[in-house]
């Protein structure tokens, strides 16, 4: 007797597995993080940051994929920890522009060997750790769903 396919079943998710290794990696960064009083989400700002010093609340949580109450809380945090400063643009008040302080950025030397010591962690060569990225990338750049969120309501 063939077995059927049960959709609902927790190994046929995808979702599943997705959860379980983002909790499982971001948890594998806590041991680089804590010396620095520094969490995941932050380190993630910090890396946008320091590519692009002076970027809107609203680019910013384009880019990380976060909404603007997410980040916000998490952005006074490290304004009071002296990382980041919040000013309101010049040209539109409405938008905030986040700068990094002399203190953000001396946090980068504190951060760079962080990915090459967790890239030791994986059990994957460069070849699959790149296919996995662009997969990734895909499943989080299609729109594809957003007709299945609206029929949810």
């Amino acid at each position: 007797m063939t077995e059927e396919f049960n959709p609902l079943a927790l190994e046929n998710q995808l979702c599943f597995p997705l959860y379980a290794c983002a909790r499982k990696v971001v948890g594998m960064y806590t041991p680089y993080f804590k010396p620095l009083g520094i969490t995941y989400t932050q380190y993630i700002v910090f890396m946008v940051l320091w590519q692009q010093d002076g970027i809107s609340v609203h680019a910013l949580g384009e880019k990380l994929y976060l909404d603007s109450g997410t980040l916000t809380p998490l952005l006074k945090k490290m304004e009071a920890a002296g990382y980041v400063r919040r000013e309101r643009s010049k040209d539109d008040e409405r938008v905030t522009i986040i700068y990094l302080t002399d203190e953000g950025r001396a946090m980068r030397e504190k951060c760079e060997q962080i990915p090459l010591q967790m890239g030791r962690c994986f059990p994957m060569d460069i070849e699959e750790a790149m296919q996995l990225r662009t997969l990734l990338h895909k499943l989080l750049e299609s729109d594809s769903c957003s007709i299945h969120r609206e029929e949810a309501k």
